[in-house]
């Protein structure tokens, strides 16, 4: 009988933690190290304003948000959103599927239940956790070396080390020297599913930093994405725009002049609109913008800032301006403040398995690779598809060496 052999994980995120789930403990002898106290910080920060787990949707759709698309979806056809809620319940993380087709756990459970729940179920699987264990390189004979410990030796590494937001958590990007040092291509991380700058005058922001914009939608180089913004003392947030983040970024790169559009009642037509207008039995224009077309202050106040007087007591030329005020972009938030940053190593420099080709028996995946999903349960169902997929691939390769 051959001997185990050693798997190593550098990084306890979301990847990380699904690959290890779905190893074959019974041929790997698995450990995650982790240069924190605790794993899935990361995953916790997400949480904070409801764990978004995944988006529950046909294949086809799903696949549709990833960018690239063909890089993503072997990885997500083996373990779809429907495969990864079957498994959290299999594990006692109960979902609900809440507005927007987005899924969450149970409402009883809080994310650090959920991440509780998978931790106890790797440890029942036999997985070992090394923490505070800060990964600084490789070894002259190339084993992995950690800061003040002893060099690991290893037959198979996984990297899950996450992009370069949320620093706090761990996600700080900083590996990314040591890959370009063993010549692994990569490209410098940016911002993605980020807030942009807008140039608000000051006694509107002042009123109304930190409010909404609900069920509105937003258009950019003719796509539009419907959900929430909210308007902040820098500029625009929210999954509405979210969404339009890595073109938005990479216009603004290209020194282009940015301007979105936003519907503020994409449920109704212009035509629906002026109907409600013209039957108002009120005299005053901010009044039946509020009682008869059902905007709120927020929708009424930005509809002023960005309309004149003219146009303002003009009903065609106000209709057309709710259903398309103009805001010019001016910049991209800290990389710090993104949710999620594009860049890494470069997908050129991984196989079909996420094995790097200048380093056998060496694999990255996760927010480590230049891919790209926006928020609202991509970016967890992407990475815990790529775990399972590695782990697939992991598994079967202990099996062909077994038959040989």
């Amino acid at each position: 009988m051959q001997p185990m052999k050693k798997i190593t994980i550098v990084g306890g995120g979301s990847a990380g933690l699904m690959l290890a789930a779905h190893l074959d403990t019974s041929q790997y002898e698995v450990t995650i190290c982790d240069k924190k106290k605790s794993v899935g910080r990361k995953f916790l920060v997400a949480g904070e304003g409801g764990l978004n787990l995944t988006y529950s949707s046909p294949i086809s759709e799903l696949t549709n948000q990833y960018v690239p698309q063909n890089f993503m979806a072997a990885s997500l056809a083996q373990f779809t959103n429907e495969d990864l809620i079957t498994w959290l319940d299999s594990i006692g993380i109960a979902t609900f599927v809440g507005s927007s087709n987005r899924v969450f756990p149970a409402q009883n459970l809080k994310p650090i239940e959920v991440l509780t729940k998978l931790i106890e179920h790797l440890k029942k699987k036999g997985i070992n956790f090394q923490l505070n264990k800060q990964w600084n390189g490789w070894s002259k004979k190339g084993d992995l070396r950690f800061e003040g410990q002893e060099d690991m030796v290893s037959d198979l590494v996984i990297f899950a080390l996450g992009g370069a937001s949320w620093k706090v958590t761990g996600s700080d990007g900083e590996w990314i020297n040591a890959f370009e040092e063993r010549n692994i291509k990569t490209i410098a991380f940016r911002s993605a599913n980020c807030a942009f700058g807008v140039n608000w005058e000051k006694t509107f922001i002042a009123t109304h930093a930190g409010k909404p914009l609900k069920n509105i939608a937003v258009r950019f180089a003719n796509q539009t994405t419907k959900g929430e913004l909210v308007l902040s003392k820098f500029g625009l947030e929210g999954n509405a725009i979210y969404a339009l983040s890595r073109d938005i970024q990479q216009a603004l790169e290209n020194g282009e002049h940015i301007d979105i559009e936003i519907d503020l009642k994409p449920m109704l037509t212009a035509t629906e609109l002026m109907v409600k207008y013209q039957n108002s039995t009120l005299s005053k224009v901010t009044d039946i913008l509020k009682e008869d077309l059902n905007l709120d202050r927020t929708a009424v106040g930005i509809l002023k800032q960005f309309t004149d007087k003219e146009t303002f007591i003009n009903p065609d030329l106000l209709i057309a301006k709710i259903k398309a005020v103009p805001i010019t972009l001016s910049a991209v938030d800290d990389i710090d403040r993104a949710i999620s940053t594009l860049g890494g190593i470069d997908l050129d420099e991984v196989d079909e398995h996420f094995q790097l080709k200048k380093m056998p028996g060496t694999y990255a995946l996760g927010e480590m690779l230049d891919w790209y999903a926006p928020t609202g349960g991509y970016l967890l169902q992407g990475c815990f598809s790529m775990g399972f997929a590695l782990a697939q691939h992991l598994n079967e390769l202990t099996q062909d060496t077994a038959k040989e």
